[in-house]
């Protein structure tokens, strides 16, 4: 550049400053705008970088130097990014414009700076503007922006975006015509900009979403997410094939989101919002959709309808997912006449596959209505199948609250902070006290000719016939289990039908309930059952709930239910021993199981979301399956089945006959010696031995004890005693002679795996030991040996005893029967050990 060109440009103001991050670099920038106020495909990527230019200009500003944001707003360049949008060629920066905002945004952290930029009203002109959301690109960066601002909503920006005069809110209402997006992440930046909304307390503003598009959105909301129900439902339906359940795990993943998304709008505990959430969720799609497909259309003879019908299973699974109050009194207290009346009012909905208006039709429809007077309002009765009727019935109901109080900010309080009550369209038990007395009168006389009267609940208990496989089973547990668990649900409703589970008193319960339980335990024991484990744990689960009180220790289950569960008790030791004889791995499955029935209990939230308990039972390893969700493969899974039943349905029977387990686990902890103890070596025979491990090598003594590996070093402060650096079980030792020194073992001790779903093994110990000489080395061998057959023994013996074995019996398939055998109590006795823990050293 010659020496005129650089004064020209000085003079014009046009020199490029050096330092970029400067309020010259902007005053420059500003002028490569002014200079370029029409978008041609020539100045195209000068206008790109000088939009990506200001914005890194305008955070270093609001870091260091406050005066960048006032030359922006003072030349109003906000107004440009407007124009090159709006022009002919302006699609090709409006991605850069969107990519520019929503990193300013995102990083802006004074707030002077955030309300400099919110200012003028340029921002919600831009949410405004037509932008062509064909492009999959502007789309993305549309809606990042949009959530973005959401970010930085509070009870002072909000007026910035909601303007209370004009009665608009273009940041809400642009947003959520993208609810229903193909693009997941699209999806998702939708929900998430709703809650930032909803969570912001400011009356105005969420009068204006319960008039303009609560109604609107939420109802295109639920028949979204029914549209997807059905296409879920088909899933189940048509794709049994555990190997191929791909879709139908993405499918489930998809519907578990609505579900949480749906919670955390009712945990904002906006009450306005819920009601209306509530008032479409049951009507549109939890009443119509899960609850009808209980029970066969043709189930009611007076019932006519062509509706489709969700599958069985489908229905029991998704309402397992969302049993509230009112889901629980419908299903539980329904009687046929109820019923008939429910399905004629619901009835016709579930023929729609698409709400009857789009949402854009919904809010445009929505700003005409609003436009009316309060006289042209009618009070015709709300018609549930007609959009129109219910949307002014809802608004008609918010005028006549606010009326009710004459001061504005009254009225606006009252509405928003009014207590959340139950939907008069749903159908609702309003019990009054008497009610509520004589239902509890009346539980106790369940029967039968009472369960046929309920055909929801009826449905429920059917549904627990095992005969073929447990998958309905396993639902219409986890619906009764959810309903126990869920203080919302009222006890009276439960006790209603004999569910006893709030009771103190719980000796009426429900005797047919209680019979399919224990029908369900007798199946379960048979070793070619076709009932999985989990489901065995939930039916356990429910019987506790039902007849056993945790905080007193009182059993109320009678006597011929309780012989029926100490038939299934019986024959489950039966089978246990067969297994006892037949299984060579025996004491390590058996301790193995009870290890995972204590570290990993059933976690009921956890199994509905799995997907593989959609699909029919499978036997095979290959499908990846838990072990507990699927049905034994072979003669070792069959016989780690036994057992995992045994000890349920032992700790089933010990609870309900009040007797404390006292034989279980066979290994007591509290008995074992432990790091860092200190031991009386006196009269004990120990071999000296040198470890070596990957990077170290250190002198020990080898104590032999019949029950526990045990590694010591001498105490230098007492004579005779030396404290613990390692120990373990006997029974897991493994000895090797080493091929090149005859003076060193290899010995290997496995740690059993405590966690389910960790498949690798790694040893606790791996090291040579090597003694003085190879006399030494053998006896340490043989010790070691004998010391691991006699522990195994001693353990085999207890559990013999456990199984009512005779002990000839017991020892007749081991080698160690003619060896004397010491219980776990004798063995310090025999080698002369005391132990003394954490006790200071005089």
């Amino acid at each position: 550049m010659s020496v005129f060109t650089r004064a020209k440009n000085g003079l014009f103001g046009q020199t490029k400053p050096r330092n970029p991050h400067s309020i010259e670099n902007l005053k420059y920038l500003y002028g490569v705008l002014n200079r370029n106020p029409i978008v041609s495909d020539a100045n195209r990527d000068l206008l790109i970088e000088t939009l990506r230019f200001i914005s890194e200009i305008l955070i270093w500003g609001d870091q260091n130097d406050s005066s960048v944001f006032d030359y922006f707003l003072e030349r109003g360049m906000l107004t440009f990014f407007l124009n090159y949008m709006r022009q002919k060629h302006g699609r090709y920066i409006c991605v850069q414009v969107l990519q520019t905002l929503n990193i300013l945004f995102e990083n802006i952290r004074h707030e002077t700076s955030l309300y400099y930029l919110l200012s003028n009203n340029h921002i919600n002109n831009i949410i405004v503007h037509k932008f062509d959301f064909n492009d999959e690109e502007i789309t993305a960066y549309y809606i990042s922006f949009l959530k973005t601002l959401s970010l930085k909503l509070n009870t002072h920006s909000i007026h910035f975006f909601y303007n209370e005069r004009n009665h608009d809110f273009p940041l809400y209402v642009e947003a959520i015509k993208f609810f229903n997006h193909p693009e997941t992440m699209v999806r998702i930046a939708v929900r998430t900009l709703t809650l930032n909304v909803y969570k912001v307390s400011d009356p105005a503003m969420h009068r204006f979403i319960l008039d303009r598009t609560a109604t609107a959105y939420f109802s295109n909301l639920v028949w979204f997410i029914r549209s997807h129900i059905l296409d879920f439902d088909s899933l189940i339906r048509n794709n049994q094939d555990i190997n191929n359940r791909g879709r139908l795990t993405c499918s489930l993943e998809e519907h578990i989101d609505h579900i949480h998304y749906l919670q955390d709008i009712f945990l904002l505990n906006v009450d306005s919002l819920n009601n209306v959430l509530k008032d479409q969720f049951m009507n549109r799609l939890l009443i119509p959709v899960y609850v009808f497909s209980l029970i066969k259309r043709d189930k009611l003879s007076r019932i006519k309808d062509s509706r489709t019908m969700l599958d069985q299973l489908s229905a029991l699974f998704l309402l397992a997912e969302v049993i509230v109050e009112e889901l629980a009194d419908i299903i539980l207290s329904a009687n046929i006449e109820t019923v008939e009346a429910v399905q004629r009012r619901f009835g016709e909905q579930i023929s729609y596959s698409l709400p009857p208006a789009s949402l854009d039709v919904w809010l445009s429809k929505a700003e005409s209505i609003y436009t009316k007077t309060t006289s042209e309002i009618s009070l015709n009765a709300l018609d549930i199948n007609n959009d129109t009727s219910r949307y002014r019935h809802d608004h008609e109901q918010t005028r006549i609250r606010s009326a009710s109080s004459s001061p504005r900010t009254s009225s606006i309080n009252q509405r928003i902070i009014e207590p959340n009550v139950k939907s008069t369209c749903l159908y609702v038990s309003n019990w009054t006290d008497d009610e509520k007395n004589k239902r509890r009168i009346d539980q106790t006389k369940f029967n039968n000719t009472h369960l046929a009267e309920r055909p929801y609940f009826e449905a429920l208990i059917k549904a627990l016939d095992c005969t073929e496989n447990d998958q309905q089973c396993f639902y219409a547990l986890s619906i009764l289990l959810t309903m126990t668990m869920n203080p919302s649900v009222d006890s009276v409703i439960l006790e209603s039908v004999g569910l006893t589970v709030k009771s103190s008193d719980k000796s009426s319960y429900n005797t047919i309930l209680i019979d399919r339980l224990c029908e369900i335990l007798l199946l379960s024991t048979p070793q070619d059952s076709k009932i999985r484990l989990v489901t065995l744990n939930l039916a356990i689960d429910l019987l506790k709930k039902l007849v056993y009180n945790e905080e007193e220790k009182i059993s109320y289950l009678s006597d011929h239910h309780l012989a029926r569960i100490e038939q299934v008790h019986e024959q489950s030791t039966e089978n246990l021993r067969r297994q006892y004889h037949q299984q060579e791995m025996f004491l390590d499955m058996f301790e193995d199981e009870y290890r995972q029935i204590r570290l990993n209990p059933i976690r009921l939230e956890y199994l509905l979301k799995d997907a593989c308990m959609l699909f029919l039972p499978t036997t095979t390893l290959l499908s990846g399956v838990e072990f507990i969700k699927r049905l034994p493969s072979g003669d070792i899974e069959r016989a780690r089945r036994s057992i995992r039943v045994f000890f349920l349905i032992r700790a089933l029977s010990l609870e309900l006959r009040l007797i404390t387990e006292t034989e279980l686990p066979l290994t007591k902890v509290d008995s074992l010696v432990k790091e860092n103890d200190k031991l009386d070596l006196n009269n004990s025979d120990l071999i000296a031995c040198t470890v070596h491990m990957k990077d170290k090598r250190e002198r020990h003594f080898l104590v032999t004890d019949p029950m526990q590996f045990i590694l010591i070093e001498p105490d230098i402060k007492r004579l005779g005693w030396g404290i613990v650096k390692f120990c373990d079980l006997m029974q897991d030792v493994k000895v090797v002679n080493d091929k090149e020194d005859t003076r060193s073992l290899h010995i290997t001790i496995h740690k059993p795996v405590n966690n389910a779903y960790v498949k690798s093994n790694p040893p606790i110990l791996n090291a040579k030991f090597t003694f003085d000489d190879h006399i030494r080395c053998m006896t340490a061998k043989q010790n070691l040996s004998k010391g691991r057959q006699r522990a195994r023994q001693i353990k085999l013996s207890k559990i013999a005893s456990i199984l009512d074995i005779p002990e000839t019996t017991s020892q007749s398939n081991y080698s160690t029967s003619t060896r004397p055998t010491y219980s776990q109590h004798q063995f310090g006795k025999v080698f002369n050990l005391t132990i003394v823990r954490n006790s200071p050293v005089k």
